[in-house]
């Protein structure tokens, strides 16, 4: 029997770059297929032909082993080709059921129908019935979707594509925002799929579930086909060099911490129905975790430090002294940065070049007598980042959201070094970016900490945590349940902390 998709030979250009170069590209009936890659090997590209919003310049594609055109998503849809894309693609202000029948209006019959009135207790009986088969439970068809956490509005993506009879299920990234408990639920509905005899391309930089839940793999690199290997082949360094065309030889590239004095003191930080009685210290020279589970208030304590929430009660001190921060300009004035986990609405203007965004937090004292901005020393420390944190393509004119998701990383830590901090907040540094930009922001952490550098991390990725930190804090319902010093944490003591076991 033929397969469900084959995509032959399929070749696209973007004015002077080569996106993709005769790839090949297949999935069957009952099959879950990773696809993996470096950011810009050209994933998102072969996505969106398949999705309709880009057209092939060559190539074929297969579906049941006919060929067909895929001219723009309406075609997609009608061939049972469904996409959930990392930014999902749902209306807020609407319901559920509302949502998962956006593109199938469930009409009245007979002359209402006609007239365009919608039958919403049948929509919301056939949405329930949906849940049913793919064993959701917990998720009110009459909920507004902008209400819902973010594994719910995934499952509501789910949905929506069965609702349209979707044969081929494409997910990119889906479990960059999940917590690790959300991720065995997605897991067990992605098997529910497959076993209903629909195909499924999984596309994640995480390799361990990719293991988890990928029949096989297909790695492009550079726009090529640099490989596939069935999943009991699949070891981290075989995909790794398939990735990035060398072997990394340490993806957690920690050396050991000789910590100074106290540089950043915390006592009794309460932001009320938020965090409550946060104290803890850092000091030069060390990284410290700051792990639990979505929801459990850390990246409240981070903006609550760097003076973007407001706080009701607690001390902050550096070096001894108390400060006061009620802005993050206060914070920035005071040595201290915050690189957030959405980096492109909070940590860079995508508008803007990247020698603008490398800069922003320096152009006071890059002005001649503090009034004239001197460009030529805006562009010599810009470029002087870029070179050193190897920022691809290593331009300052090019606009920062043209850049993959790794490289839009190393710019906005780029920005905060040009500051010359003593503390660094990192909020999710890895997340959505490959396995070399990884060991490359690594890399980057350990040197800052060598240099004397204060870091908290905050990070859903356990194995990042463990690896990368001097000692874990635990923060379980907005409170810190618990300190676990480096030879002490494992994932199972992490995790027994964040969901409040002793």
């Amino acid at each position: 029997m033929a397969m469900l998709l084959e995509m032959r030979g399929i070749s696209k250009r973007f004015g002077g770059t080569q996106a993709l170069d005769n790839v090949h590209f297949a999935v069957d009936r009952g099959e879950v297929v990773g696809l993996l890659g470096e950011n810009g090997a050209g994933k998102s590209t072969l996505i969106k032909i398949l999705a309709g919003v880009h057209t092939r310049d060559q190539g074929d594609i297969l579906m049941d082993g006919r060929p067909v055109a895929i001219h723009n998503p309406q075609d997609a849809q009608r061939l049972g080709v469904a996409v959930i894309y990392q930014e999902l693609n749902l209306t807020p202000n609407q319901t559920v059921a509302e949502n998962v029948f956006l593109h199938r209006p469930q009409r009245m019959s007979k002359l209402l129908g006609k007239l365009g009135f919608v039958d919403r207790a049948r929509r919301a009986r056939e949405t329930q019935a949906l849940f049913e088969q793919l064993g959701i439970v917990g998720l009110d068809p009459r909920r507004k979707v902008g209400e819902l956490s973010v594994a719910f509005q995934q499952l509501t993506e789910i949905a929506k594509a069965l609702a349209f009879d979707a044969r081929l299920i494409v997910m990119d990234e889906p479990t960059s925002a999940l917590p690790d408990e959300e991720v065995e639920h997605l897991f067990a509905i992605i098997r529910r799929l497959k076993a209903r005899g629909l195909g499924v391309v999984f596309v994640s930089h995480r390799l361990n579930e990719v293991r988890a839940i990928c029949d096989r793999v297909v790695v492009l690199r550079d726009g090529q086909n640099a490989g596939g290997l069935p999943i009991a082949e699949a070891s981290d360094a075989r995909l790794i060099a398939m990735m990035v065309g060398r072997p990394i030889e340490n993806l957690y590239p920690k050396r050991p911490a000789q910590p100074g004095a106290v540089v950043l003191e915390v006592e009794g930080l309460t932001r009320r129905g938020v965090i409550e009685d946060i104290t803890f210290h850092i000091r030069a020279g060390e990284v410290v975790g700051l792990a639990g589970l979505v929801g459990s208030g850390r990246t409240e304590v981070a903006r609550a430090i760097f003076g973007a929430d407001r706080v009701d009660s607690g001390t902050i001190r550096l070096n001894g002294r108390p400060v006061h921060i009620r802005s993050p300009q206060d914070a920035r004035r005071l040595g201290i940065g915050y690189v957030p986990e959405d980096r492109k609405v909070q940590g860079l203007v995508l508008g803007m070049t990247v020698r603008d965004n490398t800069t922003l937090t320096v152009l006071r004292q890059l002005a001649r007598g503090g009034q004239f901005i001197s460009w030529p020393e805006v562009e010599r420390t810009a470029q002087r980042y870029v070179d050193e944190l190897q920022v691809r393509p290593p331009r300052t004119d090019l606009l920062v959201g043209s850049l993959s998701g790794g490289n839009q990383q190393k710019v906005v830590l780029a920005k905060w070094l040009a500051a010359n901090l003593n503390v660094l907040l990192l909020d999710e540094p890895t997340r959505g970016i490959d396995v070399g930009a990884k060991a490359e922001i690594h890399a980057l952490i350990d040197e800052l900490a060598h240099r004397g550098m204060a870091i908290l991390l905050i990070s859903s990725e356990l194995p990042e945590m463990l690896a990368m930190s001097d000692r874990i804090l635990v923060m379980s319902e907005g409170r810190l349940a618990g300190q676990l010093s480096r030879a002490e944490a494992t994932q199972e003591r992490v995790l027994a902390l964040a969901s409040g076991k002793r």
